[in-house]
């Protein structure tokens, strides 16, 4: 049998913009790698201007490679949770459309009991029903070049300045980081 913590595991986690979502896990400890992409859809290897026209099905989403040893799934969860409005249907503040949904893409059963018992213990935490889609991971397809590390990149791009900034503050601030 496979010791699971000895090696790294991978969630596929959608928030509304990967932009925004990549930026919040890249700063945490565990997290190995952000790969933004697309999943949940029926278009093989979509583009952005597909994924953005609503017709491809998918989401934008981040693959997250992380070390079980340092960050826990639950510990992602907590974040991913925490960095978005799960209540919220096909929509983050002014992202609308499907391809901003909140979805969680697992890859075993293993990480599908974490994830519902996780969603059930903080059920009680908001107003409205959790809207979080979760799936078993079928696809994943990075996005573009242009899309990795964009926050990073253009930090003074206005997206970057007047959404994801402050979505970055709440959460280090949330969390304790610098």
């Amino acid at each position: 049998m496979v010791d699971l913590d000895s090696k790294n595991r991978t969630i596929v986690l959608g928030g509304g913009c990967f932009w925004c979502t990549q930026a919040i896990f890249d700063m945490f400890k565990g997290v190995v790698k952000t790969t933004p992409g697309y999943a949940a859809g029926h278009t093989k290897n979509p583009t952005y201007e597909q994924v953005c026209s609503g017709k491809t099905g998918h989401a934008e989403v981040i693959k997250v490679e992380y070390n079980p040893s340092v960050a826990s799934l639950e510990k992602l969860l907590e974040i991913f949770f925490a960095a978005h409005d799960p209540t919220s249907v096909n929509k983050q503040g002014d992202d609308i459309g499907a391809q901003y949904r909140s979805i969680i893409l697992y890859e075993d059963e293993q990480d599908l009991r974490i994830i519902e018992a996780y969603i059930k213990s903080i059920s009680g935490n908001f107003n409205k029903p959790i809207a979080t889609e979760v799936k078993k991971l079928e696809y994943f397809f990075p996005s573009e070049d242009y899309h990795k590390d964009y926050y990073k990149l253009n930090p003074l791009q206005p997206y970057c300045m007047f959404v994801i900034r402050p979505k970055v503050s709440k959460i280090k601030k949330e969390f304790g980081l610098k």
